[in-house]
């Protein structure tokens, strides 16, 4: 580091770097700045964006909680206006779940696919993965519904798998392997009281 002999110096080598590095320090503040301030008003932005979506998902899902007419319509355009966005998942789920109702299984089927395609959640693809298992059963696609099965690896479902897959089996005219998913079911942490009743028409 050079060493100055006198205040003069100092001012004069100061005057000098300044002179030389002064605008890269000047458009390096307005750079820093404007980052900052833009990371700012994305930040607030992105707040925003997300509480409208919050609010419209909460009207949407009230309209068709009180079955308005239209509020199937209205939940499809929120998930096609928030297509990125976790609350689309939760309002098609919502939604297929009201159309599973009314029995339009193909029209339930296609949001949960969907829903699965678009989550980002893997807690909420298990979910999806066995309402879409459940749908396919029941229009009896047993070997797509049993393949669905093995997309969710979560220990929690074992049981509902498992008795999913007894239900699917017993409808094919499988009482054995009925049976014996039944009862591996039964021994899982998330065993269904109904399984019993299950075991023992089988046993009968």
């Amino acid at each position: 580091m050079e060493v100055y002999d006198s205040e003069e110096q100092q001012v004069e080598a100061i005057k000098e770097w300044w002179k030389e590095n002064g605008k890269a320090v000047i458009l390096g503040a307005v750079v820093g700045l404007g980052g900052l301030f833009g990371w700012r008003y994305y930040q607030d932005s992105a707040l925003e964006a997300k509480e409208l979506a919050s609010e419209s998902y909460t009207q949407a899902m009230t309209a068709l909680l009180n079955q308005q007419p239209g509020s199937e319509d209205q939940v499809q355009s929120f998930i096609d206006a928030n297509a990125k966005s976790e609350y689309s998942v939760l309002a098609a789920l919502q939604l297929a779940k009201v159309q599973v109702e009314a029995s339009q299984l193909d029209e339930a089927l296609a949001q949960l696919e969907w829903a699965k395609a678009n989550s980002k959640d893997e807690a909420l693809k298990a979910v999806i993965s066995y309402r879409i298992a459940r749908i396919q059963a029941e229009q009896e696609n047993y070997a797509d519904a049993l393949a669905e099965l093995t997309n969710i690896t979560d220990a929690n479902w074992s049981g509902r798998i498992a008795e999913l897959r007894g239900d699917i089996e017993l409808r094919q005219g499988n009482e054995d392997a009925a049976y014996a998913a039944y009862s591996e079911a039964q021994q899982a942490m998330d065993a269904s009281q109904t399984l019993q009743l299950k075991l023992d028409d089988l046993a009968k």
